[in-house]
């Protein structure tokens, strides 16, 4: 029991570690015989808490030994006044270096019983009383002895309001900014005295003529200055400048000797370049010298000590240059190469604990947030703040960074920067380096002294570490993602003036820029960015690069109308304008899309989540059909019943359309790929809503009366669809033990209604139309047949035309094992022993000639349509349809459904010359091209090559030509590729 008595009252309860920590409090009187003394208890848990205890008594102890008269004055006041033990203990257990500093004058402690100064003329009369005696400066070594000790009686009231909430927390916590301000202003006041020093000692009788201002840089510019900071200056001057160059040399001496170093070295031409400059001198040499970071670096200047009027004129000229800087050509390139260049100086060892230069540090927010300023606040007044905290707050609340992520970037650049504060007030001396990770007291200590307290098994410094790491992984992050980001490039290469989006210069710009309709695109504009919402300030940033985009697209008035509807219907997606402002890739390809295609923009209301699929490519064309069709069925399997899962198909098939034409017109696919995942979509919507229909039924009746499968016919058979092509197809059946064929047929029937019912609802996506017509007897004949009815049909009353368009028939859904014997029942059909005789290929050829003749539509061009016209779709496919009736009994390669396959297999069989099949591919996979093309700028199925105007020239940007090409080149073109395959088809087809 004793020994736990003793325990309890061991000095080490209160956190001490050092062996004299006993004697000290004894010495203070807060210790006796039987443990603490009850009086001083408060005074005990105030040193407990402070970041290091041991620290925080010894430099009691040594104020106690040199002030021993005056030690129980402060001793008394420690006890009973809660504000002067908060921040008296707080600051002892932070800093040594103002420890020593109370030490060499004992008295100063008073200042932290008051309230603080916080006002600029607060510190600079504090200041100049301290150089004064009476009505006389002291100069020289004088003068900077008082100074040095004003400074710092100011530094440690600022360092104990700082610091006071973490010994007694019911003092207020300032925030970073606060104290950033107020250590800023306290540099200003000693700048102001050190001016008033050197006018003492340099010209005690005035300055005459002679004006000079100090112009603040960096940090002190931005309000935003550490407790150790070099303060960066410039000198402006007027009149005798040998003199006006003395002043600014003493005052440099003074201040730097006193309080902080002052540097000049960011004026022009740097070190070499003269101290001080008149005002028409540094206009000069901005105007015609200044590289890209002198501009980032002026964002920051202000004037703070000496002639006013003067440092205002210099502010107003480098304002107007600051920000016409982003114009300067490669601007953002030279920005951040500069990032690059300052993180390359960072030796290796250092550069994960560098908290200052390193990845993820200070600089990388700075740079971040410095970047954005320049690029938008061209336009945008609200972000000309040479404050980071501030510009980074504005920056979030005009959209051009999301509010988390400034927030984020704020909470994490704040705790970099209080880490800086503590670390810099343990000696008073610059450093930028967190502690090593194994320097577990020094983390610890550091811990402390931001507020952080231990948790369960982690201690302080542990936490610390795991924040630190935290916060710096989070900063890199996001400065990878706005340092970097794409957009900046090409919003700073716009005019500031066509920024701004004025009535009459948007109006002159757009005309210039090629739209046909500036008032229209004015209004379009006008209703964008109406208003003061974080909406209308990302569009204020965003349209004028878009404009630029969509004015090198075929259609610039509908692609800017389209992005106008796009924006109002997707107002509510929350996440819609921050992937425009986040990702640059991605409006430069919406813009290429909206100006190009009127399909897009339709389907891109309905299914908006491809729009992020844009910023990455790989995503955007790299679905396997196969994979996409599997999770189309699962997703509509899940649905609880027929219309939820019909509904749910279409709107993946939505999507996937909008995904395949997105990355159809990016060149990301070809059109064999365009084609195929066409097709599989479709089959898979077909499977899925079948599968739905035979559920519902099957549930109203209580059985499944027969077994139904699909078989696709034409394109959809030959994986050959396109945007607006519709689904051929036939519907067979088989009866269920103990069912009736009647019974059966009408079961299926009323599946296959259903589900051509449901596909084909009208709707604002493309058709979905199920055609059966190609099924026996047509139109007139039954919707669905049995087996063994096809069977006895296409034995007894089957025609040429019938064999010739089950070439392309293959089994797609419903029961498998029908399916396929219905291919099998087929074969014979459609690849007859022997070949097609000479008879019945004539027939073939009159069909065709009679097609040619009667379908072409009235009054289209021959030449320029794509499925009838001379060597287009027809023309191919008849003639390769032929061949296969004739010769795929004994060529097994040309038993395919697909075209380009077959062409493949006549060259490998030597059935055809391979020049006449590399002709026909060519021209059937440029009709084919052309028909998706039409069908993407029209957005509505057309067969027809568009003869002039923006649609022509839109289908033939698609198809690779540029913009500056003529599109009538293209005509030619496509006229030559096709009359070269129309003579192929007239002999091979007629001669064959």
């Amino acid at each position: 029991m004793a020994d736990q008595s003793r325990g309890a009252a061991s000095p080490a309860r209160y956190g001490f570690t050092d062996d004299r920590a006993e004697e000290q409090l004894r010495a203070a009187g807060w210790w006796t015989d039987a443990g603490p003394d009850p009086e001083a208890r408060n005074v005990l848990v105030a040193l407990s808490r402070s970041a290091d205890p041991d620290l925080a008594l010894r430099s009691l102890d040594r104020i106690r030994e040199a002030d021993e008269q005056g030690w129980p004055e402060l001793a008394t006041a420690l006890r009973d006044n809660k504000i002067l033990r908060g921040r008296l203990v707080a600051v002892l257990g932070t800093s040594s270096a103002l420890g020593d500093f109370l030490v060499g004058h004992p008295d100063e402690w008073k200042r932290l019983t008051a309230d603080q100064c916080t006002e600029a003329a607060c510190y600079a009369d504090a200041l100049r009383d301290a150089v004064r005696h009476g009505e006389k400066v002291h100069t020289g070594a004088e003068a900077e002895t008082a100074l040095r000790a004003g400074y710092r009686g100011l530094l440690l009231e600022i360092a104990g309001t700082d610091l006071g909430h973490l010994v007694e927390t019911s003092l207020d916590r300032p925030r970073y900014a606060q104290v950033a301000q107020q250590l800023t202003l306290l540099a200003e006041a000693a700048l102001i005295t050190g001016l008033e020093i050197a006018r003492t000692e340099l010209a005690p009788d005035g300055l005459g003529d002679t004006r000079l201002s100090v112009i603040a840089m960096g940090k002190c510019g931005g309000h935003e200055l550490n407790y150790v900071s070099d303060v960066d200056v410039v000198f402006v001057g007027e009149g005798d400048l040998q003199l006006a160059t003395r002043l600014a040399s003493t005052m440099m001496r003074a201040v730097g000797k006193a309080c902080f170093e002052v540097d000049a070295a960011l004026r022009p031409e740097g070190k070499a370049g003269a101290l001080v400059r008149t005002l028409e001198g540094h206009t000069a040499y901005y105007e015609k010298w200044a590289r890209t970071w002198e501009f980032q670096a002026l964002l920051k200047a202000r004037p703070v000590a000496g002639d006013r009027e003067l440092g205002d004129q210099y502010a107003e000229m480098v304002t107007s240059m600051v920000w016409a800087a982003a114009e300067r050509e490669n601007f953002v390139a030279d920005v951040q190469q500069m990032r690059r260049r300052v993180e390359g100086h960072v030796p290796s060892e250092l550069a994960e604990r560098e908290l200052k230069l390193g990845r993820g540090g200070l600089r990388d927010v700075e740079f971040a947030v410095q970047l954005l300023q320049l690029v938008h606040g061209r336009a945008d007044s609200r972000l000309r703040s040479a404050s980071t905290v501030e510009a980074l707050a504005a920056l979030g609340a005009g959209g051009y960074v999301g509010r988390s992520d400034a927030t984020e970037l704020e909470t994490s650049y704040e705790f970099l920067r209080t880490v800086e504060h503590r670390l810099q007030l343990r000696r008073l001396r610059r450093t930028h380096l967190f502690p090593d990770a194994n320097d577990s007291a020094e983390l610890r200590v550091l811990g402390r002294s931001i507020g952080i307290r231990p948790e369960m098994s982690r201690g302080e410094g542990d936490i610390l570490l795991v924040e630190f790491r935290r916060h710096v992984q989070r900063i890199r992050r996001l400065h990878e993602k706005l340092f970097y980001r794409p957009l900046l490039q090409s919003v700073a290469n716009v005019s500031t003036e066509d920024l701004r989006l004025t009535t009459k210069q948007a109006a002159q710009r757009l005309a210039a820029l090629g739209y046909g309709a500036p008032d229209g695109a004015l209004q379009h504009i006008r209703a964008l960015t109406a208003g003061v919402s974080r909406r209308a300030s990302i569009q204020k940033a965003l349209l004028p690069v878009l404009l630029d985009l969509l004015a090198d697209t075929p259609d610039p008035d509908g692609g800017l109308l389209a992005y106008r509807k796009v924006s109002e219907a997707l107002e509510g997606t929350p996440w819609y304008l921050r992937v425009l402002r986040d990702e640059g890739a991605v409006v430069e390809r919406l813009a290429l899309l909206l100006g190009t295609s009127k399909l897009v923009p339709d389907l891109l209301v309905r299914a908006p989540e491809v729009l992020q699929l844009l910023g990455d490519p790989a995503r955007l064309a790299g679905r396997a059909p196969a994979e996409v069709a599997k999770s189309l069925r699962a997703t509509v399997r899940r649905q609880p019943g027929l219309n939820a899962a019909v509904a749910a198909a279409r709107s993946l098939r939505r999507h996937e359309v909008l995904r395949v034409a997105a990355a159809d017109l990016l060149g990301l696919l070809d059109v064999r790929e365009v084609c195929e995942a066409l097709s599989s979509v479709w089959v898979a919507v077909l499977q899925s809503a079948l599968s739905a229909a035979i559920r519902k039924r099957t549930a109203e009746l209580g059985g499944e009366a027969a077994k139904l499968a699909v078989i696709g016919m034409g394109r959809l058979g030959g994986a050959e669809l396109g945007y607006g092509s519709d689904a051929d197809v036939l519907f067979v059946c088989e009866p269920a033990e103990g069912v009736s064929d009647g019974e059966a047929v009408r079961y299926a029937s009323s599946v296959a209604e259903t589900v051509r019912k449901m596909l084909g609802a009208p709707s604002a996506d493309p058709p979905l139309q199920v055609d059966a017509d190609l099924r026996p007897e047509g139109r007139g004949g039954p919707l669905v047949r049995t087996l063994d009815s096809y069977r006895a049909y296409y034995a007894r009353w089957g025609e040429v035309w019938e064999s010739q368009a089950l070439l392309r028939a293959r089994f797609i859904a419903g029961d498998e094992d029908l399916g396929e014997r219905f291919i099998e029942m087929i074969d014979p059909i459609r690849y007859p022993g022997g070949g097609l005789d000479d008879g019945r290929a004539r027939e073939v050829r009159r069909m065709k000639a009679r097609v040619d003749t009667e379908r072409m539509p009235r009054g289209a061009d021959p030449t320029l349509h794509t499925k009838l016209g001379r060597g287009g779709l027809a023309d191919v496919e008849w003639t390769v349809q032929l061949f296969q009736l004739r010769h795929a009994f004994e060529v097994p390669d040309l038993r395919t459904t697909s075209t380009p396959r077959a062409l493949a297999a006549l060259a490998e069989a030597g059935l055809a010359d391979v020049e006449d099949t590399a002709s026909l591919t060519e021209a059937w996979l440029l009709a084919t091209r052309v028909r998706n093309a039409a069908m993407l700028v029209r957005g509505k199925a057309v067969d027809q090559v568009p003869g002039s105007g923006r649609d022509l020239a839109a289908v033939a940007r698609i198809l690779g030509q540029s913009a500056d090409d003529d599109p009538g080149e293209f005509l030619d073109s496509y006229r030559r590729t096709t009359r070269r395959a129309h003579a192929i088809v007239e002999r091979l087809f007629y001669e064959v």
